[in-house]
């Protein structure tokens, strides 16, 4: 690794001020440190965000969860409130990487690091959540840009993220066995505004299905998204699968996605 200063801070508001100063901020490290180690990162200063414990834990509001950014994997895969309110979102909390990704990863580092093929960014844009920062609410389907990108600012931190409560959801994901990350994962949620489907790790970053939310609005069940295929001229090919590949994955999840929120 290249020099860097370390610092602490203990709030959010000394956080963003050192990352507006030019600090990098650290929160789960699972992305930033292993970067910094093949040398593809070298910030001069990190900012650990551990200290700031306002940013951690959950509470119901309404009908709705908000969970804090610096809320650990496995904090939100067994937190009570989640499990009763959400189950589909602690399942997929519990299903991502292995035991040490869980107690070291964060919902925010997640989020804001927007990996193309990661868990949490299905789960925010498929329940159509709302990103909290230190500046403003940004929407899911505002939120996710691309590749690595997202509608954050520079120096602009998440602190929190709002999930709406949905009538059923699931989440269910073809793991690539090396990383545990999704190679395809289908978020599927039936919410009082309609049905929506998320796609993880076919493209360069979460996206909506919208002929599979179409499909499914008008008939909630495994044989009505097993009616819609996926184009694969849409999602991205790699040595771990094809692009056609990646579209029958995307179909056969959907409809696994549906059978299992269906089961409850």
């Amino acid at each position: 690794m290249y020099a860097f200063t370390y610092e602490r801070p203990g709030t959010a508001a000394e956080a963003v001020k050192l990352a507006q100063a030019g600090g990098k901020w650290l929160a789960g490290g699972q992305t930033l440190l292993g970067s910094m180690k093949l040398r593809l990162a070298s910030p001069e200063q990190i900012v650990d965000l551990g200290g700031v414990k306002d940013l951690a834990g959950v509470r119901k509001e309404g009908n709705a969860l908000v969970i804090g950014a610096m809320t650990r994997h496995a904090d939100v895969a067994r937190n009570a409130d989640v499990r009763a309110t959400i189950p589909a979102l602690a399942r997929l909390a519990d299903g991502i990487g292995d035991r040490q990704v869980r107690a070291m990863g964060t919902l925010g580092g997640s989020v804001a690091n927007n990996d193309p093929a990661a868990d949490y960014p299905a789960a925010v844009l498929g329940l159509g959540a709302t990103v909290i920062t230190s500046a403003r609410q940004i929407a899911a389907d505002d939120f996710f840009q691309g590749l690595f990108a997202s509608a954050l600012e520079e120096g602009e931190l998440i602190t929190a993220i709002r999930f709406p409560q949905p009538r059923r959801a699931a989440y269910v994901k073809f793991r690539q066995p090396a990383s545990g990350f999704a190679l395809i994962g289908v978020f599927v949620a039936q919410t009082d505004a309609g049905v929506r489907v998320a796609v993880t790790g076919g493209g360069n970053g979460v996206f909506r299905h919208t002929a599979l939310e179409q499909a499914l609005g008008r008939d909630f069940s495994p044989a009505a998204a097993a009616g819609v295929k996926t184009d694969a001229s849409e999602l991205n090919g790699d040595l771990h699968g094809s692009a056609e590949y990646r579209a029958h994955l995307v179909d056969v999840m959907a409809q696994r996605a549906v059978a299992q929120a269906l089961a409850g």
